[in-house]
């Protein structure tokens, strides 16, 4: 295997290792979003497109030419020569294993170096759907609150109202509890419509952050469907 080949299965290997290590099922989203927003990572964020653009180009490159030397000895083996001379069958055969070797190292370096890029974008994307439905169900919680104890004051001065006029208090005094009633009454109904909307907010944050988890679970099983296929291949060829 060449420099070059070489360079390209060891990158295949660490791309495997990184995605295995990011479905780790005890690592939450939380946690990889806290280790991506690390200042290592927020200095090396202005080169990483660059770096992405210029890894998919290579391995473009290199998958093009996998295919050619793929097509070159497929119709080399066929020849006349070839048949004639079992030394050159076996250095034809022989390169061509080589050549569907390099083109599944490089064909899969590319798909997973793309499945690596949504796999990040999709932890980020659940972890800020998380810290977002967490959020709104605590302003939920607190307005639920809030509301409960409007309720209990609005009870309390209907009471006070009562009792004043069986005592016969001052129409005065019952005026401003009527005013006070009133808004208390209006108080409660924001804090009501409010909790309506945060409890909306947090259900449509929770379809959304079941939509990413769907997603990513997809993505995982894809992967692993292709690379069970790669190794069938590897074997195939191998034989």
């Amino acid at each position: 295997m060449t420099l070059q080949w070489t360079a390209v299965a060891l990158f295949l290997y660490v791309e495997i290792g990184v995605l295995l290590i990011l479905c780790l099922p005890f690592v939450s989203a939380t946690r990889w979003q806290s280790i991506f927003q690390l200042r290592i990572w927020n200095k090396m964020a202005r080169f990483w497109n660059k770096f992405f653009l210029a890894m998919i180009i290579i391995l473009i490159v290199l998958f093009l030419d996998a295919v050619r030397e793929v097509r070159k000895y497929s119709g080399a083996g066929n020849s006349k020569d070839a048949n004639l001379n079992p030394n050159m069958f076996d250095n034809l055969h022989m390169k061509l294993f080589r050549a569907q070797r390099n083109l599944y190292i490089s064909g899969f370096s590319l798909f997973l170096w793309l499945v690596l890029r949504r796999v990040i974008t999709l932890i980020n994307q659940l972890a800020m759907a998380s810290s977002t439905t967490a959020s709104l169900q605590t302003k939920a919680e607190s307005d639920n609150q809030t509301a409960k104890k409007y309720m209990e004051d609005n009870e309390l001065l209907k009471q006070t109202l009562m009792d004043g006029k069986g005592n016969k208090a001052t129409a005065e005094g019952n005026e401003l509890l009527k005013k006070e009633m009133e808004k208390l009454r209006g108080e409660l109904k924001g804090s009501g419509e409010a909790l309506i909307k945060s409890q909306s907010e947090m259900e449509a944050m929770k379809k959304q952050s079941d939509g990413l988890t769907k997603e990513y679970d997809r993505l995982l099983k894809e992967h692993q469907n292709l690379q069970a296929i790669g190794d069938k291949k590897d074997d195939r060829s191998g034989l």
